[in-house]
């Protein structure tokens, strides 16, 4: 079995693509609307994607406290300061809990928390 993909709900499209791109660096691969008032974008080039869907009708994100996407960085101290530039907030961290994994969380536009991992 292989896994596709993840769906997320947002708010806003334009805002959440810009973070997806510019922050995680994500490139769309498809981009559509999927009916009225519907807009649909898978983002990636692997094998796993990231699906935003955004709903005109929706009235807001539900996100759990608990759920978050992890992706691999180079360097935690790089993409920190990168962020600091950008004007994004560290949500927490960074944390090592081990002597070869070192990684801290930011929110996306909708407040989802979004994991930025360096395998030492």
């Amino acid at each position: 079995m292989k896994f596709c993909w993840t769906t997320l709900m947002v708010n806003n499209m334009e805002e959440s693509l810009k973070f997806y791109q510019e922050i995680v660096g994500l490139e769309i691969e498809r981009r559509f609307n999927a009916g009225p008032g519907t807009e649909i974008t898978f983002l990636g080039d692997g094998e796993t994607k990231v699906e935003l869907i955004c709903n005109e009708k929706n009235n807001g994100v539900n996100l759990g406290e608990d759920i978050s996407l992890g992706f691999e960085v180079k360097s935690v101290e790089a993409m920190m300061a990168n962020l600091k530039e950008k004007g994004i907030a560290i949500h927490s961290g960074p944390f090592q809990p081990n002597p070869h994994t070192k990684f801290f969380y930011v929110l996306d536009p909708n407040g989802l928390k979004i994991q930025f991992v360096e395998n030492l």
